[in-house]
């Protein structure tokens, strides 16, 4: 059996609060020591775990997805494996060159042009310049900035300088590539373009550690996932009973509460599933209606106007399902009064077995978001009329069809 790509062994980091990471200069240094003598001593209320005995392993060729919410320590993890910052505690094993896109343009000189930019990034990786020319046009091409590659980057928008900082991370060929949530500050169509490449690297043996809020390209692109909470890590393993379980932490069996902030204007403050008859449930059969109550507390009068939205998840975390207010006129008043509402709503019967999480929204006319209860509460659909009725659908939508059978003779079918 081959030794592993990345072996983490306890890994821990513990960060300063309020202390600025980076070099120093030694008239910052003996400023602090001078701050220090005189500060009682308060660390354990100044530190922060960001990491806290992390250990796994990703075998060669191997593509491990992490998730986790914000502040859960994905972003620190990946700066620890790629050496950004030493840990605190514990250690980590490489084999092999590794690649990293954790911000836009990291490793990138603002100075340099993109070109000598691509040179020097393969450089740092350890790659002859021979190797870097042979994959230089293709850089360029998939980056979309040949007009620009000779003009210092420094001059570049975000969009540019994202594109030609994924394009080198992403063909430039190192062992182990390292990729943060950046896929986001794209375009619709660069996050399509660099999820096909990154299709392609997970195919093409090498190792990949994905950190991603898309659930959806995690699924599509991890065979394993490992899930981080607080520094800690929750649990390593196959990625569709990772994510399940993930989003099952943040969503009760059939209805939330959540506590509201003093100042906000308005917010949701529960949500229930329930079934025909109007009583919270957990589980429903596939052939009824999904009824969902939410109640809202405004508290001041809105003339702007407030808009709903529901987003029904499936268990890998695929959108199966939304639904605006702004769809059917008159369903909020134009002007809302300081209280609380209760907003329902009955989805058809039209998705197969199985469990999903609903996310609620509230937004204003000019697309500002007031309120977002991500997976805020999850329910089961299960098929009450076969004795195997709890087999998985091939499909996410299920329609209750009448079928027809009939001799030949007597019908319309095809000769």
């Amino acid at each position: 059996m081959s030794a592993p790509a990345i072996r983490a062994v306890g890994l821990s980091k513990r960060f300063r609060i309020g202390e600025r990471v980076g070099y120093k200069q030694l008239r910052e240094s003996i400023q602090k020591a001078v701050k220090a003598s005189f500060r009682r001593s308060r660390r354990s209320e100044e530190t922060i775990w960001a990491l806290r005995d992390v250990s796994f392993e990703v075998a060669p060729g191997e593509v491990v997805g992490v998730i986790g919410r914000n502040g859960a320590g994905k972003s620190t993890l990946l700066k620890v494996i790629s050496r950004i910052t030493e840990p605190t505690e514990g250690r980590v094993e490489l084999r092999g060159r590794v690649g990293s896109l954790l911000e836009v343009g990291t490793g990138f000189h603002l100075e340099l042009t993109g070109r000598e930019n691509i040179y020097l990034n393969g450089a740092i990786l350890g790659m002859k310049r021979a190797e870097i020319r042979a994959r230089f046009d293709e850089i360029v091409a998939f980056a979309e900035v040949e007009k620009f590659i000779d003009t210092p980057v420094k001059h570049y928008s975000s969009g540019m300088y994202l594109r030609l900082a994924f394009a080198v991370a992403a063909h430039l060929e190192p062992e182990i590539l390292l990729v943060d949530e950046v896929l986001a500050v794209g375009d619709a169509s660069f996050q399509k373009k660099c999820l096909g490449k990154m299709g392609e690297v997970a195919t093409g043996g090498r190792t990949v550690v994905f950190v991603s809020h898309n659930l959806q390209a995690v699924a599509h692109l991890c065979a394993r996932t490992a899930h981080l909470a607080e520094g800690h890590l929750v649990e390593v393993g196959p990625t569709r009973e990772v994510v399940e379980r993930y989003l099952t932490l943040g969503a009760e069996d059939h209805s939330a509460a959540f506590s509201l902030r003093p100042n906000a204007a308005v917010q949701v403050s529960a949500i229930a599933i329930v079934d025909g008859q109007g009583h919270p449930c957990a589980e429903l059969p596939d052939d009824q209606p999904l009824g969902v109550r939410i109640e809202v507390r405004v508290n001041r009068q809105f003339r702007e106007g407030i808009y709903f939205g529901l987003t029904v998840h499936a268990a890998d975390g695929t959108n199966v399902l939304f639904a605006d207010s702004r769809d059917v006129e008159g369903t909020v008043p134009s002007v809302l009064e300081p209280g609380v509402y209760c907003l329902s709503l009955s989805v058809p019967p039209l998705l197969a077995t199985g469990r999903y999480f609903v996310s609620v929204g509230i937004s204003t006319g000019h697309y500002q978001t007031l309120d977002l209860r991500e997976s805020a509460c999850s329910f089961r659909l299960v098929n009450l009329r076969t004795p195997r009725g709890d087999l998985p659908r091939p499909a996410l939508i299920n329609l209750h069809l009448p079928w027809t059978l009939e001799a030949k003779g007597a019908s319309n079918c095809p000769t």
